[in-house]
């Protein structure tokens, strides 16, 4: 099924995101994580393309296992910076073999230690031109990544909405965000994206953290503000990873319950392939989520 007509279904939706076993390991080790996630009853499962590309032949098949053997909406990712046309092409074709409705087309992060010289010519030079092409050549349901507090790359926060505005009207038909610890900057990230004509679902990604490495790493690849309430929980528990571990997924628990309260269109949870925390989570917001499903289910009568 599309994910854009399951908005129509379900509001807020509930999903999450897994990535492949790492080069030189059986794809079959991530099987049993989506085995317990699927207990979870999420919306949709999102399979990451790997760091530069690196997994991308595993994707595929992740996201055929995941439709298959669950009947759950899977959603693959497709990075273009260091791929040719026909490399983009011959993915597209291997969707269509395996009956995969729904991609996330994103730009990639530079490898390590490259120069432009190396990508290869003819290709996609960054999102925009990426879902162009699948609006093009497919009858594909498209989603785009955003960055509430921008991505790193941009001049600033408004350029950026800009550049979320072409991504939109290349045919992006939702956006699932960048990981973010401050709500209210979602808040007003939202609320300018609105002003600028932006009006497909947006779906906030949650990262629980889970020790004090994940933080650092994380803001310095995005830059993301941490708020006093969260600098607070790291300096209180760093050094003792259990309690950190507790405080990390409460302060998770806490974002989403706003998130759900405001009215948001959806979560999506960055896993990191823990499906344990997750089912941590989940059954905190238990009671919240099956409010909020009856409420949907009520409007739509």
């Amino acid at each position: 099924m599309k994910i854009i007509d399951k908005f129509s279904e379900t509001n807020p939706m509930i999903s999450c995101e897994i990535f492949p076993p790492k080069e030189g390991y059986p794809v079959n080790t991530i099987y049993d994580t989506i085995d317990e996630l699927n207990s979870l009853n999420f919306d949709f499962m999102s399979v990451t393309y790997g760091a530069g590309g690196s997994t991308k032949d595993k994707t595929v098949e992740i996201s055929s296992y995941i439709q298959k053997q669950h009947n759950l909406t899977s959603l693959a990712h497709v990075t273009c910076i260091t791929s040719s046309r026909e490399e983009i092409e011959q993915i597209l074709e291997s969707f269509k073999r395996n009956n995969i409705q729904n991609v996330m087309a994103l730009r990639g992060d530079y490898p390590k230690d490259t120069t432009a010289d190396v990508f290869p010519k003819g290709g996609f030079k960054n999102s925009v031109e990426l879902i162009d092409f699948f609006k093009r050549n497919s009858d594909l349901c498209i989603g785009g990544a955003c960055y509430p507090e921008k991505h790193p790359d941009a001049k600033d926060l408004d350029a950026d909405i800009d550049f979320l505005k072409r991504k939109m009207d290349a045919g992006a038909d939702f956006f699932v965000t960048q990981m973010f610890f401050d709500n209210e900057a979602f808040y007003d990230f939202y609320d300018k994206t609105a002003q600028k004509g932006i009006d497909v679902p947006i779906v906030a990604g949650i990262m629980p953290i889970l020790n004090k490495r994940q933080v650092n790493t994380i803001t310095k690849l995005t830059g993301n503000s941490i708020p006093k309430k969260f600098e607070r929980l790291l300096a209180k528990y760093e050094d003792n990873p259990e309690a950190l571990r507790e405080a990390g997924m409460s302060y998770a628990i806490s974002q989403i319950i706003d998130l759900l309260s405001w009215g948001v269109d959806g979560i999506h949870i960055y896993t990191m392939n823990k499906s344990s925390t997750v089912k941590t989570i989940l059954g905190s917001i238990s009671a919240i989520r099956s409010v909020l499903t009856h409420e949907s289910k009520s409007l739509k009568k």
